[in-house]
């Protein structure tokens, strides 16, 4: 499906180079510590985590594209870019029909998805018990660090609660003692029908569709997805079994009832900034809220 006709803005060169610059120094900053790190062999078990799983070296993040119906004059550099096509002499403007053409599938999957999810209600019963499961009953543990309530300790918590985990890339890692303790067996056919707002996972892989949507998403959105991502698995690892006091993390103890509460309430700000960072990705991309449902996972 094609997105709706979009009204053409030209932007001179000094204004477009200007937001690629400020793009550019913002992208630097927020990957600035990891690659410190990384240069010296050094690993950071929360802000390095975005990096490995989803495996985007921070380059991708310097990449500052305007999005759809945007000609940028004097840009004889980006005319042979990939999926872009050349205007006039010296323009160029996201080639946004032949990405969709030359990648449909995943077009069609990654906004349905989007869609699916900004759609539906979100849920907020798991407190982040996901990373419990993935150690409940464990010979080794994903992570080298100590558990705050120890191997016993925490095998305890996750017997006394329902888990209600509805992300299938989180459930993949449950231990095998934990799957059946899950609500409900997940698998990847059945993402696009489960994927709900109020789950951190989903709120951090906004990321990665937008990523996978490249040039058609304008490069304000990445950034502000990859914080969200950054924020998201800052929460998703202090309300975890494991310690990472050593690290400067304080614990969202989710053994506690006061714990439990304090966990809701990060989840739901974290969730309304994914809703509106969809609702953000979807415009952009031409499928605004209320568009006809020709356009599925």
């Amino acid at each position: 499906m094609l997105g709706p006709a979009r009204a053409v803005v030209a932007v001179p060169a000094s204004e477009w180079r200007g937001l690629a610059e400020t793009h550019d120094e913002r992208a630097l900053a927020l990957t600035s510590a990891h690659r410190r790190r990384a240069s010296r062999g050094e690993k950071h078990p929360v802000e390095d985590f975005l990096f490995t799983y989803y495996s985007y070296k921070p380059a991708v993040l310097r990449r500052w594209h305007p999005g759809i119906g945007v000609v940028l004059e004097d840009a004889d550099e980006r005319r042979a870019w990939r999926w872009y096509a050349p205007v006039g002499d010296t323009g160029a403007v996201v080639d946004d029909p032949r990405f969709r053409d030359e990648r449909g599938q995943l077009y069609r999957g990654v906004v349905g998805l989007l869609r699916a999810t900004r759609a539906r209600t979100a849920q907020f019963g798991c407190f982040g018990l996901h990373e419990w499961a993935m150690v409940y009953r464990a010979d080794h543990l994903r992570h080298d660090l100590p558990l705050r309530l120890g191997p016993a300790g925490t095998d305890e918590v996750v017997a006394a609660s329902e888990l209600r985990c509805t992300h299938f890339d989180a459930f993949r890692f449950f231990t095998a003692e934990a799957v059946p303790r899950n609500r409900e067996v997940l698998d990847r056919v059945g993402v696009s029908a489960r994927e709900q707002p109020g789950c951190l996972h989903a709120g951090m892989d906004v990321y990665k569709w937008i990523v996978k949507l490249g040039p058609l998403v304008p490069g304000h959105l990445l950034l502000d997805a990859f914080e969200l991502a950054r924020d998201i698995r800052e929460l998703d690892m202090r309300a975890s079994p494991y310690d990472l006091t050593g690290w400067g993390y304080a614990p969202v103890p989710i053994e506690t009832a006061e714990g439990k509460a304090r966990y809701v309430r990060e989840q739901r700000a974290l969730s309304e900034r994914s809703q509106l960072l969809r609702g953000a990705v979807l415009d952009a991309v031409g499928v605004p809220d209320g568009a006809a449902d020709d356009v599925v996972a």
